[in-house]
Formats: C-alpha cells, sequence, structure tokens
C-alpha cells in the first residue's frame, strides 16, 4: 500500500506494534502525524464556523420510545450485494438490533428473540442481540440486509445546513415478534460468534 499511496509509505508491521501510526507516514524515519494540519492549512488558512446544536427531527416519545442508528459491521460492505453472496455471510449471516441489556430487560426482550422494530415510516423484523456495545435508549441495525432493510426506518428530513438525510437517527420502537416471521429463520447466529 505504501508503494501507492504516499501518505502511508513508511507504515511498517513493526511500526504499528505498541501505540501504532497515524497517517500521514511519509518515509520510514517520519513519526506520523498525531494532528493533522497541527501548524497549517494546505491554503494558509481555515475557515471555522460555529454551529449552535440542534437535535435530532424526531426525538423517541411513548409510541416509539428508542432511537435508532445504523451503521456497518465488518463482516459486510455497502448493502451486501458482494459479501452477501461470499463465505463472509457464513460470519454474520442475519440482521440483529443491538439493544441495551437494560432497555431489553424493561421490554421484556432476550437475546437471540425474534424482534419488530418499527418506525412512523416502516418496521423490519429481526433478531435481537442484547450487547452494552449500545447505549441505554439508542438500538443499531446494520444496513447490509435488504430482508430487514434499515433505511425502511429512517426519515429522510434534511439537515438545514448540511442538506445530508437525517438516516442516523429516528425515534423506534422494539416489539417481541414470532419466529416464523423473520426472512431468514434457518440463518440464526450461534451464541458467542458474535
Amino acid at each position: 500500500m505504501g508503494r501507492l499511496v504516499p501518505e502511508y509509505a513508511g507504515v511498517r508491521y513493526s511500526r504499528l506494534e505498541g501505540h501504532g501510526l497515524q497517517t500521514p507516514v511519509w518515509d520510514v524515519n517520519h513519526a506520523g502525524t498525531p494532528f493533522l494540519f497541527a501548524e497549517t492549512f494546505p491554503s494558509g488558512r481555515a475557515k471555522f464556523h460555529p454551529l449552535e446544536y440542534r437535535p435530532t427531527v424526531e426525538m423517541p416519545d411513548e409510541a416509539y420510545p428508542l432511537i435508532l442508528t445504523t451503521g456497518r459491521v465488518l463482516e459486510h460492505w455497502h448493502g451486501g450485494s458482494l459479501t452477501r453472496h461470499s463465505k463472509l455471510d457464513d460470519l454474520y449471516p442475519e440482521a440483529v438490533v443491538e439493544i441495551h441489556p437494560a432497555d431489553a430487560a424493561r421490554l421484556k426482550l432476550e437475546e437471540g428473540q425474534a424482534v419488530r422494530a418499527s418506525s412512523r415510516r416502516g418496521s423490519v423484523v429481526l433478531r435481537a442481540r442484547v450487547t452494552q456495545k449500545s447505549t441505554p435508549g439508542v438500538v443499531f441495525i446494520a444496513f447490509h440486509f435488504a430482508e430487514a432493510a434499515a433505511n425502511l426506518l429512517t426519515i429522510d428530513a434534511l439537515d438545514p445546513q448540511a442538506k445530508i438525510p437525517e438516516y442516523k437517527a429516528c425515534a423506534v420502537r422494539v416489539v417481541a415478534a414470532r419466529e416464523e416471521e423473520l426472512p431468514r429463520p434457518e440463518a440464526r447466529l450461534e451464541r458467542g460468534r458474535w
């Protein structure tokens, strides 16, 4: 990689042990770059604009008490059109909703149970993964699974400044579902393979 990308030219496996390196690392004698543009900006100066905090458009309420965020898992790439048709799918074969143990207990949900995650726009059926990776009040669904498409739940409200859809935060509820409602009940992840 270092032969193709100059910013990685000084990266070596031996240099990564311990505390690692931050790019760019221009050559084997370069210490790395913990702070990009610490002294200058490429144009000589930068423009900073203070912004006021604005909460998400759709906040939790009684009907939809949790915040959904979406993202990736290590085993899959984007919509899964390649990785879902490879051996990588064996490592992470089905969609799950990650939920904090406190929320799972309050909602009477158990590890591996079929659940329905719903928003004001749609719902998907998938398995619950009870984990402390999630923050209380927040659930996570990976967007790689067409059979439990996370974006059926997300909101398309635009950020007023960046004009980017707010796909990363919306209000949802998670309730128990029947096993036969799962899109691929045979794809069950084994306990401990998360």
